[in-house]
């Protein structure tokens, strides 16, 4: 399978910090501050407050998010205190995902990457990436402190912070990112990846696309979100009438702005093959589908194929996927795909997340398959498989299911969890992408 892939590749700065970590941090900071931050949030970081509210909110709940920051000198306070002591490795969910498709068997992959340096290249596949324009890449071309750096910080179930008068255990693994990258925020295509695409669309099998999600309302130059979205739409119905068979598939992101996701979702629906969430993204489109957010964020499988089923049909989109922690749901409105077949692809999905989650690494089919037998299966997500079974008269093929929901084909199946995560960054774009692969196979018969 040949697949470009855009907008969003970055590089990670993985940190698995603690509750005690944490707990020092705040001793300089006012509780009041950061209690209303918390109870108000903002979504971006403007200051070391914002950062640690955002932080402090996701470890309490047991939430992911990645918060954007607009103030220079906070990047900078976190390179200089965390990117000697972390793990550095690829980021961006395109960049993710091109490096799960190359190590999972696809014949080629193209990504885009903005501004390549010597660092961010070396984490990319060498199994079958291209990556246009690399062999006229100088040591002018970029610097490392251009690097599109994003700080993950990973923390585990279990753990204690404590300031003021607060004291919470964290509920359940996560992260929060933050992130400052002008490049990826503004959705740029390096020339030589724009050439590239433009010759070789007619010839792809398969477009993968993300990064929407890191659009920012303004921009320092005076342009808007919707002068990079109108770009962005533009050269995607380019790609996509030079070759009507190229399969499309959107990954959503996490947008911190409602209106915003609202807008996206809306204007890329009926241009893409499918699109990607999990359930906070889908979450944030209550004012498209009208059902309960709370539902929704409690992964309840009902609101999440009623909130599924209704976004379809508002803007004539074709398929979603809705990946959660405890099971993956695929909605069409078309039969693009048989039942099974999509069962299969969304069960190779699970375990190459599953797999990646216990071990940080992505493996051949091989041993992929022996891996993801000591896995276990969600509990939860097993359990919300047998009541849409019970409701609907779905049925169970293998580890999934498959039935109708509003006249729409539904497949559901659970995941395979770890009781103790390497990683939780890019499970989610391991999924998708795995998934992505599997079904171009399926549609051509491999």
């Amino acid at each position: 399978m040949k697949i470009l892939c855009a907008y969003n590749a970055n590089i990670d700065a993985l940190y698995p910090i603690t509750g005690a970590e944490v707990s020092d941090m705040l001793a300089s900071e006012d509780t009041a501050e950061l209690m209303e931050k918390m109870t108000n949030p903002q979504g971006v970081i403007n200051s070391m407050s914002d950062f640690l509210a955002g932080l402090l909110l996701c470890m309490k709940e047991g939430t992911g998010a990645e918060w954007l920051i607009r103030e220079p000198a906070v990047f900078q306070f976190l390179k200089d205190q965390f990117i000697h002591i972390s793990k550095l490795r690829m980021g961006g969910n395109m960049g993710i995902m091109a490096n799960v498709l190359c190590e999972m068997g696809a014949e080629l992959v193209v990504p885009n990457v903005v501004r390549p340096t010597k660092r961010q290249l070396s984490f990319f596949s060498k199994k079958a990436v291209l990556i246009p324009g690399y062999s006229t890449c100088s040591q002018e071309t970029g610097y490392e402190e251009d690097e599109p750096i994003h700080f993950v910080f990973d923390f585990k179930k279990g753990d204690k912070v404590a300031f003021g008068n607060v004291c919470f255990t964290v509920p359940r693994e996560n992260r929060f990112i933050a992130t400052y990258d002008i490049m990826n925020m503004s959705l740029l295509l390096n020339p030589f990846f724009e050439e590239y695409a433009f010759r070789h669309a007619g010839e792809m099998d398969g477009l993968l696309i993300s990064g929407f999600h890191m659009m920012l309302e303004s921009y320092p130059d005076g342009s808007t979100f919707r002068d990079k979205l109108n770009k962005a739409l533009e050269q995607l119905q380019m790609w996509g009438h030079m070759n009507n068979d190229m399969s499309i598939h959107v990954e959503f992101g996490h947008f911190n702005n409602k209106d915003l996701a609202q807008d996206v979702f809306s204007r890329i629906s009926s241009l893409v093959s499918s699109i990607g969430m999990n359930e906070d993204e889908l979450a944030m489109l209550t004012s498209i589908h009208g059902v309960n957010a709370a539902k929704i964020l409690q992964m309840d499988v009902f609101s999440l194929m009623e909130a599924a089923k209704c976004s379809i049909l508002a803007f004539g989109l074709r398929k979603m996927i809705v990946h959660t922690r405890e099971y993956i749901l695929s909605i069409s409105s078309l039969d693009d795909i048989l039942p099974e077949e999509q069962l299969e692809a969304m069960g190779f999905g699970v375990a190459c997340a599953g797999v990646f989650a216990s071990t940080g690494q992505l493996h051949d089919r091989d041993r992929l398959r022996s891996m993801s037998s000591d896995l276990k299966v969600s509990e939860f997500g097993r359990t919300q498989m047998q009541r849409f079974i019970a409701a609907t008269a779905a049925v169970q093929l293998g580890g999934g299911a498959t039935g109708t929901f509003g006249g729409h084909q539904v497949c559901i199946i659970p995941t395979l969890l770890t009781d103790d995560p390497v990683s939780t960054v890019g499970l989610g774009d391991t999924v998708t992408a795995s998934m992505f692969l599997r079904e171009l196979e399926l549609r051509r018969g491999k």
